[in-house]
């Protein structure tokens, strides 16, 4: 059975950090791009962050761009979101995604295979 269990979630003050962690199990993910989805109250998903297979190549949401860091060890099958400099607008259920026939490194969620159930961030101004 395939897994993505997120962890690391809880409540911040605006300016603090959090290490969300993304687990997966049940098949090999060294391939995969594995990615960071968030979805706010009231409001669609949106991509944060994805990362090769070979951890290499990244991509960012402007949002989260120069505080966020995404990074994987294939060792562990696990993934890796370093928040920094969290804002109010960052709260949000946050996704680990894993997408198991990548092309590219997509932001598009339709594109992923695999989804955890989600870890809520809360940053409090």
């Amino acid at each position: 059975q395939v897994q993505l269990v997120e962890s690391g979630g809880g409540l911040v003050q605006a300016g603090g950090s959090l290490r969300l962690s993304c687990a997966a199990s049940g098949r090999t993910f060294s391939r995969d791009v594995m990615g960071w989805f968030r979805q706010a109250p009231g409001k669609e998903r949106e991509f944060v962050t994805a990362i090769s297979g070979s951890g290499l190549s990244t991509r960012y949401a402007d949002s989260v761009k120069g505080r966020f860091t995404i990074s994987r060890d294939n060792a562990k099958n696990t993934v890796y979101l370093q928040m920094n400099s969290l804002k109010p607008e960052d709260t949000a259920v946050y996704f680990c995604a894993a997408d198991a026939n990548p092309v590219r490194i997509s932001t598009a969620g339709v594109l992923y295979d695999y989804w955890g159930q989600g870890t809520q961030v809360t940053v409090s101004s």
